[in-house]
């Protein structure tokens, strides 16, 4: 895939917590016997739109959960084991530095895992504007934390992710991604109204075998064919 005469192909770092402890703020909403399987859902709902994105090359999920680990390599990701055990970011950083050993100049980007309304379409546009900064972000649907990290080649992620996570990447010098019509890209889940606004956008299969039934019969309205939104622009420090 190219961009202005270059050859981009990001490299996607999705870390994925073990399904028993994943998404534990929907156990009100979903029941714990669902939770996890909610948890396993939206990531595959994800990677499997991450890897319909013309600008994606690959996608390596950072976890030590053995059925998920199955599950997603079976789409195509590369699993790689949560060796330093220290947390999310800590695994980001992993994951980007398993990838660059194979590919040094590897554009990386930290995707979150729990977004099971992602469009490959909006994440392309959103990848196209990082392209253009050595680092870049997206902020959530709250304007809080961040669903997308990116680093071009030779630029470290520097992830800082976990709570208000929109305000330490832009004092990091990240630019944010700014643009309401990648909705998709922006809305993460994990609590119950999140996942209902993730239904009204129109889930991935894989979310919407599992969604609990009452908020699957309130969601998204007929057809999950959506138009492609237009350019992203990206502002901040």
């Amino acid at each position: 895939m190219r961009r202005d005469g270059a050859d981009v192909g990001w490299s996607l770092v999705v870390p994925l917590k073990p399904l028993v402890r994943a998404k534990s703020r929907l156990s009100r909403a979903a029941g714990e016997e669902f939770r996890p399987r909610l948890a396993l859902a939206f990531a595959l709902d994800t990677v499997t739109a991450a890897l319909a994105c013309d600008d994606v090359r690959d996608v390596a999920v950072v976890t030590d959960d053995q059925l998920a680990g199955e599950r997603l390599a079976a789409l195509g990701a590369r699993i790689v084991p949560d060796t330093p055990a220290r947390g999310l970011n800590a695994a980001l950083a992993h994951g980007a530095s398993v990838v660059r050993a194979r590919r040094p100049g590897a554009a990386v980007a930290a995707l979150n895992a729990d977004l099971p309304a992602l469009r490959s379409a909006e994440l392309e546009l959103v990848l196209h504007s990082a392209s253009l900064f050595p680092r870049a972000f997206l902020a959530d649907a709250a304007d809080i934390g961040t669903t997308l990290l990116t680093a071009t080649s030779g630029v470290e992620l520097e992830p800082a992710f976990g709570g208000a996570s929109r305000a330490r990447h832009l004092a990091s010098g990240a630019r944010e991604i700014t643009g309401p019509e990648v909705p998709s890209v922006r809305r993460d889940v994990d609590t119950g109204e999140d996942l209902l606004a993730a239904l009204a956008l129109g889930v991935g299969p894989h979310t919407a075998l599992q969604a609990p039934r009452p908020a699957a019969g309130a969601a998204a309205p007929e057809g999950s064919e959506r138009p492609s939104p237009p350019q992203v622009r990206a502002s901040g420090a």
